[in-house]
């Protein structure tokens, strides 16, 4: 391994960050924009962060983690080898820095071999607190494809040597705590070596212009021996938690609270990105938005959770230019999913042609003006919203001012022999602006002559007990769906929106709600991972065209965040994968 290599590597995770930050410049910069934390000798520390939110995620082991909001539990619960610096400065946001890890990883020359050396005062809070080592990484790595509550992010981590066939090797049949325990313990991966508790050694298949990206997720964090004797995110995992990170989990009460207490193992020397400055976090669940937004107001509550500040709210906020309200740039999309398995109406959206027609059904304006217009939102048009490089800019199905064409999609309809379409709609009925959203939806189709049949879920139930069960898209639950998306790491993320949601290789896909794949995308994929920095954005950008000649989706809309937070909150720093304030590192004033 050549240590020449990592200045070359570095520059180009330097580069993709910088080239994020032009690309999100043009949506405009966050209301508010300190990007520097204060000196340390004036930050408050201590008092309790009220957090408030509709729905619990139920993720709170790691290995389960794939919502946007629980990010932000995992940041406080959990560390990786790779996270990053909370700034409202997307500049420095999208940066990979070194958390668990001591420094970014040396790369060897062809690009497939990664050394990482872990923090050596990084430790457990287990009952006597330890050293996180090398190993509890490796065993973490394993985790993720275990087959009682396997991670949605497998598919990133194939690039590993082996990694596949270990994952392979698990008793899927017979699958039991026991089985995955002898796994994870006995059995090596060939491309993870760990020759002493302090140095890991990871080695890919072929160069993966993104891995570094990859181990930010929540997905690769390190898991603690004692955490294999239970059912991964059962009650009794929770009940025995082990933190790796600077809070532990004190009462958790299922749909209505987590709280959070400072953990007796996290060592402050040993973390560079978060300061831990309040003492707890508690969070209470079945919180409406508007309650929410209330109790932030009155100062009853300090920060919102899993939700942004409603439209009706936004726009008053904005024009009286309240300090307290924060809006940051957003790689997120929205998308109408279209579910090309639904056995109703005979099957017609198999055909690509209704697929197409579909695109022209919905009015696009509406979306931006319901949610608050063009300063907070902006109509979508491939897979890769406008903040991730590699969006595309080919508007395959333009219409004008983009509120859709009726006629245009009559047409196509009738050229498809699909007249008299009754599609199921599907949408998260508790949700702040989703019934507006699907009654958009309803009216815009209806002039293209296709009747919606509004089909709402409470959102626990939305992804978990409905879309991410796939025979709900084989019986024809529901035709169509209200589905965002947003990148699972920042910097150069195109992978991480393309792989979970449009790539099937026989692995089924959580998020991939209908196994669906697109030969012509991949190999565009296949290009970009293997290109240069330069070559990868083209690329990426191909990719988005390919899936919308063949399309599974109606790009709809890509938001601003929009965060606000109480008198007593100080240094709101945006944490970029959690798309909230950073709790590790904000502070309380009692």
């Amino acid at each position: 391994m050549e240590g020449t290599q990592v200045k070359a590597r570095s520059t180009i995770i330097l580069g993709l960050a910088v080239g994020l930050a032009v690309s999100l410049s043009a949506c405009g910069q966050p209301s508010n924009s300190p990007t520097d934390s204060p000196p340390p000798d004036s930050v408050a520390t201590g008092g309790t962060l009220r957090v408030v939110g509709t729905d619990d995620h139920n993720q709170i082991d790691p290995v389960k983690a794939a919502l946007v909001a629980v990010d932000s539990i995992m940041r406080a619960t959990s560390r990786q080898l790779i996270s990053y610096q909370a700034s409202n400065d997307p500049a420095v946001n999208a940066i990979p820095q070194p958390d668990l890890a001591a420094e970014l990883p040396t790369i060897s020359e062809d690009g497939i071999t990664y050394t990482f050396k872990m923090r050596e005062n990084a430790m457990w809070d287990a009952a006597t607190p330890r050293p996180i080592t090398s190993k509890d990484m490796a065993n973490g790595l394993k985790k993720i494809c275990n087959p009682l509550e396997p991670a949605s992010s497998i598919t990133y981590f194939e690039s590993i040597v082996g990694y596949k066939e270990y994952c392979q090797a698990y008793d899927t049949k017979n699958a039991s705590v026991e089985d995955i325990k002898k796994h994870i313990l006995e059995d090596s991966v060939p491309g993870i070596e760990t020759p002493d508790d302090t140095t890991l050694i990871i080695k890919l298949n072929e160069p993966t212009s993104d891995f570094v990206y990859v181990l930010s997720q929540p997905n690769a964090s390190p898991v603690p021996v004692e955490a294999l004797e239970y059912r991964p995110n059962s009650p009794e995992y929770i009940q025995n938690f082990i933190s790796s990170g600077p809070y532990t989990i004190d009462s958790y009460v299922n749909d209505k609270q987590l709280h959070l207490k400072k953990s007796a193992g996290w060592v402050k020397e040993s973390d560079p990105i978060r300061a831990a400055n309040v003492d707890r976090i508690e969070i209470t669940y079945g919180v409406p938005a508007d309650n929410a937004m209330q109790q932030l107001q009155s100062g009853d509550a300090d920060v919102l959770y899993g939700m942004t500040v409603p439209p009706t709210q936004l726009t008053q906020l904005i024009a009286t230019s309240d300090e307290k309200l924060f809006t940051w740039p957003s790689a997120s999309t929205f998308f109408l999913w279209i579910n090309s398995v639904s056995p109703n109406n005979k099957s017609a959206l198999k055909d690509v042609k209704v697929r197409q027609a579909l695109q022209y059904g919905v009015d696009k304006a509406a979306f931006v003006q319901q949610l608050g217009g063009p300063e907070v939102a902006e109509a979508a048009i491939g897979i890769f919203g406008s903040g991730v490089i590699g969006h595309s800019t080919n508007d395959l199905y333009a219409s004008p001012g983009n509120a859709g064409d009726p006629e245009k999609m009559k047409s196509l309809l009738a050229e498809a022999g699909a007249a008299n379409l009754k599609l199921k709609l599907a949408y998260r009925s508790d949700n702040a602006i989703e019934p507006a959203m699907a009654q958009i939806i309803q009216q815009s189709m209806l002039k293209g002559g296709v009747e919606i049949e509004l089909v709402p879920k409470p959102s626990s139930d939305f992804y978990g007990q409905f879309m991410m069960v796939h025979e709900t898209a084989k019986d024809g639950s529901w035709d169509i769906a209200l589905c965002g998306w947003s990148p699972d790491w920042s910097g150069g993320a195109a992978r991480s929106v393309f792989q979970p949601q449009f790539y099937f290789d026989g692995t089924v896909q959580e998020y991939n709600y209908t196994d669906y794949n697109n030969p012509k995308a991949n190999e565009f994929m296949a290009k970009a991972m293997a290109g240069t920095l330069d070559d990868a954005p083209g690329f990426w950008s191909q990719v988005s065209d390919a899936v919308m000649e063949d399309p599974p989706v109606v790009p709809l809309y890509s938001r601003k965040i929009a965060q606000y937070h109480s008198e007593r909150v100080g240094n709101f720093l945006e944490y970029a994968l959690g798309e909230m304030g950073d709790w590790t590192n904000l502070t309380i004033s009692e």
